[in-house]
């Protein structure tokens, strides 16, 4: 089911259930009941508790929007690394070269088809891309320089290897959930408050103010939606994410996974 599929149910299922509930609540109001003016200690209480979850519910946001860029920066740099490697390597013979190249086709065909599924998923990445990325530093490393122009790139290349790796490091250290289980129960918690205290403020039958009622529900589903949405470095589904990785090597049969 697509992601905005869901959010388009969940929306319209709140804000059919906060209407209802206004609906049902003003036709069993009691006809003494002075629904015109609101207690000033309510619309405090109300005020407050809506400034403290805007402030945890802007957190929230912040913290899985600096976790998303920083898992993207890490699939950047990885793919770059692989790029230059491939680009570096044209000072080795022809056999030499196609070997590098090769393999770093082959890693980046596996880190894509085999491993981003599998990010997406919550699994842990697959050891053999740990292996491919090893066999490419064992080949460059044992490569004696044969000339000056590829004593001069040798070390180069070893370096964007190890950026590589480090990346790929990075990258599947932050596959998990950036916010941990007690942050998101206070965020469920919290959106069920702050919708409930709607009713705390004697809404009535209006158009305007069901209108409105339904709007912050809207809102506040959408919100939480976006946290939920960002709260996965690589995605909930596909592999947009590998995006740095099928513009560099736009070759590469990468996207058979999809």
């Amino acid at each position: 089911m697509s992601e905005w599929l869901v959010l388009a149910i969940a929306m319209a299922l709140v804000c059919a259930l906060v209407l209802a509930m206004t609906v049902i609540r003003h036709r069993r109001v009691a006809d003494d009941e002075d629904t015109s003016e609101t207690p000033d200690v309510i619309e405090y209480m109300t005020m407050m508790v809506g400034v403290v979850y805007a402030i945890v519910l802007g957190l929230a946001i912040a913290g899985v929007w600096e976790a998303r860029g920083a898992a993207e920066d890490s699939v950047r740099r990885e793919a770059q690394s692989l790029y230059e490697v491939t680009q570096r390597a044209d000072v080795y013979p022809a056999p030499v070269r196609d070997r590098i190249r090769g393999e770093v086709d082959a890693y980046v065909s596996h880190t894509v088809s085999v491993d981003w599924p599998r990010l997406v998923a919550g699994k842990e990445a697959s050891p053999e891309g740990a292996q491919l990325l090893g066999k490419l530093r064992s080949d460059v490393t044992h490569q004696s320089p044969a000339s000056e122009l590829q004593a001069q790139a040798y070390q180069p290349l070893l370096d964007q290897i190890a950026a590589a790796d480090d990346a790929r490091h990075s990258r599947t250290q932050s596959d998990e959930s950036t916010l941990p289980s007690v942050v998101w129960v206070g965020l469920l918690v919290g959106g069920v408050v702050t919708i409930g205290l709607i009713f705390t403020l004697q809404i009535r039958r209006s158009g305007r103010e069901l209108l409105l009622a339904g709007l912050f529900s809207a809102l506040i589903v959408f919100l939480l939606f976006m946290v939920w949405s960002f709260d996965a470095p690589y995605g909930r589904d596909g592999t947009d994410s590998a995006g740095a990785f099928e513009d560099l090597f736009p070759a590469l049969s990468v996207t058979a996974s999809r």
